[in-house]
């Protein structure tokens, strides 16, 4: 099969990203034809392209028309659904929150898949969606490139902040008055701390304790760290056998950080090291969450879209109106609106200080021209 994979950026490295070349790399190894679109290129795609897949930034460029779309970030997919006007899509939130995440409706889009249960809810509250069209595939990790540490000590030594947002305005500070507590070295790897590594997989075996989420929690529990949930957003807690189902079907995200970033919240949170039980967490992770067990699932799925989509009529007025909704929900005017009700529902959550909320106020002005804002 050819799938066209779409994502708004390949500039750094992040969760779609990570996602996309994962995707495309295990495509190509098991024999399928995997191709990449996004407008903003950079070293995520050089990685990719390192791989022999197509990558590029101009969809009339590809050199063959896809026999699927795998799309992330609803202006690509549209992009993609008016370049190959034959070809049907899968659609995928990876999020729950942000603008590039939004689902929308569209008749070629046969397939909704959420990667947690707040991906699918959001699916689900989207207008006109079929409900029989989601479903729910979570994120898995590349196991032969992630592979096991040896056996955790007893207590932890060195610890990891693994996160793109560290800095010591957001989640720093806490962290090391805790590991200070706990008399546990700290290190840091992310974008924003200066320190991004291209290959985590070979840093993750030097820690005992990683702090992180998403997917750089599930990465780092499939090495066989004890991994505390946390993020700039807040912290949750120790990721063990009985909490696994849960904050998994979270994806080890946003909403798996109910607590606070507090250093003695956080201390308890690293008082429930368990090194054997951490290694019972690292035994499901690897025998569940494998990409290339995953990868037969989106395989399933793009056959089942392909065959409905030969099978069934072709509805073209109602393709047009699904772009005419989409065009006007996401023009300049609709974009403002949206972006106003994510600032006031930003500004009443207790997560986020004064200097945050002036942070977002400045950049909303900035994109809206201020209009009469406050």
């Amino acid at each position: 099969m050819k799938i066209l994979i779409t994502n708004e950026h390949l500039e750094k490295r992040a969760g779609t990203q990570m996602a996309v070349r994962d995707l495309a790399l295990e495509l190509r190894r098991q024999g399928h034809v995997p191709q990449v679109y996004s407008p903003r290129l950079g070293e995520v795609a050089e990685e990719i392209a390192k791989g022999g897949i197509e990558v590029t930034s101009r969809l009339d460029t590809l050199s063959q028309s896809p026999d699927v779309i795998h799309g992330h970030h609803h202006s690509q997919v549209v992009q993609a659904l008016l370049q190959f006007p034959g070809i049907p899509a899968v659609l995928v939130c990876h999020a729950a929150k942000p603008w590039v995440e939004e689902p929308f409706y569209h008749p070629r889009i046969l397939r909704y898949v959420a990667v947690d249960e707040a991906c699918r809810q959001r699916i689900e509250s989207t207008p006109k969606i079929p409900r029989e069209r989601i479903e729910v595939i979570w994120n898995a990790v590349d196991l032969p490139r992630f592979r096991r540490r040896e056996a955790l000590p007893e207590g932890p030594r060195r610890a990891l902040v693994f996160s793109n947002y560290a800095t010591s305005a957001t989640q720093l500070p806490p962290l090391r008055k805790a590991c200070r507590r706990a008399g546990v070295k700290l290190d840091v790897v992310g974008l924003m701390a200066g320190t991004a590594v291209a290959a985590p997989e070979h840093v993750l075996p030097s820690y005992d304790l990683v702090f992180a989420k998403g997917r750089c929690a599930l990465e780092a529990l499939a090495v066989g760290n004890a991994v505390v949930l946390c993020d700039y957003g807040g912290a949750g807690e120790l990721v063990t056998t009985a909490n696994l189902d849960r904050v998994r079907s979270m994806t080890f995200g946003g909403d798996a950080l109910a607590g606070p970033l507090d250093a003695s919240y956080i201390t308890a949170q690293i008082e429930h090291y368990n090194a054997r039980d951490a290694a019972a967490v690292c035994d499901r992770i690897r025998a569940e969450a494998g990409l290339d067990q995953m990868i037969h699932r989106w395989l399933g799925l793009y056959e089942n879209v392909i065959q409905e989509f030969q099978k069934a009529p072709r509805d073209y007025d109602q393709e047009f109106l699904a772009l005419g909704a989409y065009l006007e929900k996401w023009s300049y005017a609709g974009r403002v609106e949206w972006e106003r009700a994510q600032f006031k529902t930003l500004s009443g959550t207790p997560l986020i200080g004064g200097a945050m909320v002036a942070l977002a106020r400045r950049l909303l002005r900035k994109l809206t021209g201020n209009y009469g804002l406050s």
